[in-house]
């Protein structure tokens, strides 16, 4: 049986499916990037060193690489809604509860079970679209990208505003605020979970050890760990970098929300035009090019440039939405996906763990930022000459040990 001939495993309709992807994508990334514009204000009342915050800041791509691994195997077992949902609960769960403790140890814990739902519900958004939207996956992964962006430029822009409203709580209600926000979410994947079942058991299993025996796994794991590398770095410390250079914390939370924003747009069209394009190679090479001249800004003309330099970074960022379309147009099926989708981001989040934490690390040693910048710069041409690579035209089940 081809994976176009499965049934549905569930008798709600599309447009239930779509608003699911939607809100689901919307709060996979507010439990990351808020902490970044009122990471000073935690330090100080949580009496982190300057050791622990970079830990902070490392701890997405570290839940993604561990928990992203787990989310094919079991969405097999228990059916990729009812995972999803669990997912989304536990984001919940970790937001609340690491707004109101005083201790840095549990905070981290909590940080880390909020990170574990958003890491296994992004491996799993492009097989779902995969399964349910097969011939469409340029269009739904535009779609869910771009609300993953919104949700990303909204948590950036407005964490700072929230907590000030809140002389005493502060930055408590600056991040506690997006569990209300995940609890949204939650009601379409309620809906979604209850006509939920165990995958029906394609011919092909694949696994993620399968996938690690193919030259394509490895080059996407490469390609994404270093795009991420890149943007978790922005994302944890850009703020910082913004309010060394002299900027407030709500003008340094504004530059780092317009670095997202920009990507919202090229969230929408990027993954459509890669979807329909013979090559992507163009593409690839101009958005690659943005990094580089958006940090090399940074170093000379900090305050001068920042506005131009936070737009150029912010299309750069815009290599995460190539990448994830890739994943779905380097597989024939959504098993395929799920496999190539949790291989890829499990190790390449692994890769991406040296970027926040290497960053930090760095400003630690060399008191500024210029150190950073530059090493953030050279490493866009190994992310570059592995984005060459994955283009080629391929299919990870062609790959795999017969």
């Amino acid at each position: 049986m081809t994976e176009s001939q499965n049934p549905p495993e569930f008798p709600a309709g599309k447009a239930l499916v779509v608003i699911g992807i939607v809100a689901v994508a919307f709060n996979l990334r507010p439990a990351a990037v808020s902490v970044g514009p009122v990471l000073q204000e935690i330090i100080r009342d949580l009496h982190m060193s300057p050791t622990t915050a970079g830990l902070l800041t490392s701890m997405p791509v570290i839940a993604f690489s561990v928990f992203g691994a787990l989310a094919p195997s079991s969405a097999r077992a228990l059916g990729g809604h009812r995972v999803t949902l669990a997912a989304l609960v536990a984001v919940v769960l970790g937001l609340l509860l690491r707004a109101w403790t005083a201790s840095t140890p549990l905070f981290l814990l909590f940080s880390l079970l909020a990170l574990a739902g958003m890491a296994t519900a992004n491996v799993l958004l492009p097989s779902l679209v995969k399964r349910h939207f097969p011939d469409d996956v340029g269009r739904m992964t535009a779609v869910y990208t771009t609300s993953m962006a919104i949700g990303l430029t909204t948590a950036s822009v407005t964490t700072v505003p929230v907590a000030s409203q809140f002389a005493e709580q502060g930055w408590r209600m600056g991040l506690g605020v997006w569990a209300l926000v995940a609890i949204v979410a939650l009601l379409p994947w309620v809906a979604l979970a209850r006509g939920d079942t165990r995958s029906a058991g394609p011919t092909q299993r694949i696994g993620l050890r399968d996938v690690a025996r193919t030259r394509l796994g490895w080059l996407m794991a490469a390609f994404f760990g270093f795009q991420s590398l890149q943007a978790y770095a922005v994302f944890g410390w850009f703020a910082q970098v913004y309010r060394d250079a002299g900027f407030s914390a709500d003008v340094a939370g504004l530059l780092l929300g317009l670095i997202t924003a920009i990507a919202i747009p090229f969230s929408f069209w990027v993954p459509s035009y890669a979807a329909r394009s013979e090559t992507q190679r163009t593409l690839l090479l101009v958005l690659m090019a943005c990094y580089p001249v958006g940090y090399l800004g940074l170093i000379f003309a900090p305050v001068e440039g920042a506005v131009l330099w936070a737009v150029i970074v912010g299309v750069g960022t815009s290599v995460f939405p190539l990448a994830l379309t890739l994943i779905g147009l380097r597989a024939r099926t959504s098993e395929g996906t799920a496999a190539l989708s949790g291989f890829t981001q499990a190790v390449g989040y692994g890769i991406a763990t040296v970027g926040p934490f290497g960053v930090g690390a760095l400003y630690d040693l060399t008191g500024g930022w210029t150190v950073p910048l530059v090493v953030l710069t050279a490493l866009t041409g190994v992310q570059l000459l592995t984005g060459l690579a994955c283009i080629r035209p391929a299919y990870i089940e062609d790959q795999l040990p017969s």
